[in-house]
């Protein structure tokens, strides 16, 4: 049988796409976002093929008449491989090629591909290669042998090689010494990438003093374009699926005197790969330790709903359910379902519509996170050293000074401050602060 899976890449070749729905679920996309995903991949949709089903056929998923029926039509259509919108096993998937005579894909490894297109920087590119690694080793069969490029297999010396004392038995059969391959590497991208980690971690933390905000939302869902609008930057903006995998951290300012970092995160997806999400845990840490998450949605999306579910679940899988979310609905310049905006405003009504790329809607937000810079409203009556002048510089920055009484060498201030002002207050070293209300 010819080595159908040598190549993992779907660049230029025509593929058929696939989705197996059970009976009852819900699941009204119809392949819209599997053509999209293809399409991100290079490849040439020139099918769509839906079945619903009762239960998953453990040999091939679909029934066997269906996966007949399949082979007739990648005959037709020429196609080069068969995309499914579902996770298949390895068992599931040798089965279907046999049958089809053509490289089968499932969506796991259909997104892995993609994001190892769009890899540019060193960590992004070891993040990707852990998550292909760690999806393809249980996956692992004979027809599998070209994994020993993959995992950088050379001479007696190199990181991969195998042999050596102890190894050199009777016999070692290929998948053995590719699992072994597999395992060595994976072993050596956790390693590199833990420090990398460590490196971000540092850079994070060391932003304690600055309010972060964190941008986070369904691929191409326009964050990028946000952050351009929002810090008058010029981050790689396309309209593709999963277009860049890097964080990239701004300077936004608010108003006068009142600045905070606006950090920009990968795209989410419905069924994320959990491989990928793990590999990505030092990207995603822009996420997890922001004190604000703006998260971005779609607006123009037959599937918004489902779109800010999936990013919900995300948020939920790496640990920010107890982050302070606002909802931006974006793209309102192209709703084209009417009725469609006035039902998500009925449905999240604290959400804010904006178009990134109109820059409408932009003032709006820009109060909204100031608001949640300052926290909940605080009246204070504050005492400073007259000669304290940063104490009143910064109350009449980021406060409303009601009444100031001076008395000997010290002043007396009530203020209105927002709360989380508080701890920066208390760094200037006031005499004291006391809060009269909130």
């Amino acid at each position: 049988m010819e080595k159908l899976r040598e190549t993992l890449k779907v660049k230029k070749e025509r593929a058929i796409l696939v989705a197996a729905v059970l009976r009852g679920s819900q699941n009204g996309d119809d392949l819209v976002e599997l053509t999209a995903l293809a399409e991100s991949a290079g490849a040439i949709v020139v099918d769509r093929f839906q079945q619903k089903i009762s239960r998953i056929n453990p040999s091939m998923y679909i029934g066997t008449g269906k996966a007949k029926e399949l082979a007739e039509r990648v005959r037709r259509f020429k196609a080069d491989v068969v995309i499914f919108d579902n996770d298949l096993s390895p068992a599931q998937i040798r089965e279907l090629e046999k049958i089809l005579k053509v490289k089968v894909l499932d969506r796991s490894e259909l997104i892995l591909d993609i994001f190892a297109t769009r890899a540019k920087t060193r960590q992004a590119k070891l993040q990707v290669e852990l998550a292909q690694l760690e999806y393809t080793y249980p996956r692992l069969t004979k027809m599998w042998t070209h994994l020993e490029r993959v995992a950088g297999a050379g001479g007696g010396t190199s990181a991969g090689a195998v042999g050596g004392i102890g190894t050199r038995g009777p016999g070692e059969k290929q998948l053995e010494v590719d699992r072994r391959l597999v395992n060595r590497r994976i072993t050596d991208l956790k390693k590199e990438l833990a420090h990398i980690d460590e490196r971000k971690l540092r850079e994070i933390t060391g932003r304690k003093s600055k309010f972060k905000v964190c941008l986070v939302g369904y691929t191409n869902a326009g964050k990028s374009t946000l952050l351009n609008k929002l810090t008058y930057s010029s981050v790689f903006v396309e309209d593709r699926l999963f277009a860049t995998l890097d964080t990239r951290t701004r300077k936004w300012v608010l108003e006068r005197g009142v600045d905070v970092l606006l950090s920009d995160t990968v795209g989410f997806v419905r069924n994320l790969p959990h491989q990928l999400v793990a590999s990505f845990k030092a990207t995603l840490e822009e996420a997890v330790n922001a004190d604000l998450l703006i998260h971005v949605a779609d607006v123009s999306n037959s599937d918004v709903l489902g779109q800010i579910e999936a990013v919900n679940q995300v948020l939920e899988e790496i640990g920010c359910t107890d982050k302070s979310v606002l909802l931006v609905l974006n793209k309102l310049d192209i709703v084209k379902q009417k009725g469609k905006l006035e039902m998500l405003q009925t449905l999240f009504p604290k959400a804010l519509c904006l178009s990134a790329k109109r820059a409408v809607g932009l003032e709006q937000l820009k109060r909204g996170v100031l608001d949640e810079y300052k926290g909940e409203e605080l009246l204070l009556k504050i005492v400073s050293r007259q000669s304290n002048g940063k104490v009143q510089h910064f109350l009449r920055a980021f406060g409303s000074v009601i009444q100031e009484t001076y008395a000997d060498s010290a002043v007396q201030i009530k203020v209105r401050l927002g709360s989380n002002q508080l701890a920066e207050l208390k760094r200037l070293h006031p005499v004291s602060v006391e809060i009269i209300q909130n």
